[in-house]
């Protein structure tokens, strides 16, 4: 049997802890067969990033077209984008894709707008095209909770405020959301996945305390993704998803001096 095949359309971290590093080891890990188009290429580590280079619009086009027209793809995780330019660019590459415009495979949509430290990774341009372009072909949106605020402008100090929020916006653009808690404060985490309908389910765990949590929102979607790939249903696809996170951050290797990488190799 084949392995399912995953895209996934990201920047490069030189570091290999987050990005589309992190996505290959963990689409690797999880039995995929992963293939990239990368949006940009970084000079980062544990302690930040030193220099970005965009890669052009018509080279990225050409990247996802060359892997989904070639080799097929059975799912898309989409990760950093970092400009309108490249959110309207992967729109168009994968609506191109040859079925009338029709997206016809699982797509993720991490939207990397506000990063852990609470750095804006994208501009009102950047997000505004995003909600036009990639929210109607995302089958999952996966936020924060920095993120979700800045979406929908909801206050979220409550579970309540959380899931009003969360309802809102799986309604109005009609696909499922899920909300990741590691923001929020106390012993648990607990991320919230939504339907289109506003119903939802709640999944939560034991915080783990460590600072070595570079990549977690990377490895997340492209494992939600590659397990979809695999023909799991999603809330089953998100639960063994968190698991896997989990298993990389009780196995982080602890290296460098700030938020180091996970040990994606846990599942070995």
């Amino acid at each position: 049997m084949n392995p399912p095949r995953v895209l996934s359309i990201a920047g490069s971290d030189s570091s290999g802890g987050a990005g589309i590093q992190a996505d290959i080891k963990t689409i690797t890990m999880l039995g995929g067969y992963a293939m990239t188009a990368i949006t940009a290429i970084t000079a980062q580590n544990t302690v930040g990033v030193q220099a970005v280079e965009a890669v052009g619009d018509e080279l990225l086009h050409r990247q996802i077209a060359s892997c989904i027209d070639d080799i097929g793809v059975d799912a898309v995780k989409i990760g950093m984008l970092g400009s309108a330019g490249a959110v309207r660019t992967a729109a168009a590459a994968l609506a191109a894709a040859p079925t009338g415009g029709v997206v016809w495979f699982p797509v993720v949509l991490d939207p990397v707008m506000i990063a852990s430290s609470g750095a804006r990774l994208a501009d009102a341009a950047t997000i505004d095209a995003m909600v036009e372009g990639l929210f109607p072909l995302a089958t999952l949106l996966t936020p924060n909770l920095p993120e979700l605020a800045a979406l929908t402008g909801a206050s979220l100090g409550t579970a309540a405020d959380i899931v009003a929020a969360g309802q809102a916006l799986a309604r109005a653009h009609k696909f499922h959301l899920l909300v990741k808690g590691g923001h929020g404060t106390g012993d648990l985490v607990t991320d919230f996945l939504f339907a289109p309908d506003g119903t939802f389910q709640e999944f939560a765990a034991p915080r783990i305390p460590t600072r070595h949590s570079h990549g977690t929102g990377c490895t997340l979607s492209s494992a939600i993704a590659t397990l979809l790939a695999t023909g799991l249903p999603l809330a089953k696809a998100v639960q063994e998803a968190r698991s896997f996170v989990r298993a990389a951050l009780l196995a982080a290797p602890e290296f460098g001096s700030g938020s180091g990488p996970l040990g994606h190799y846990a599942v070995r």
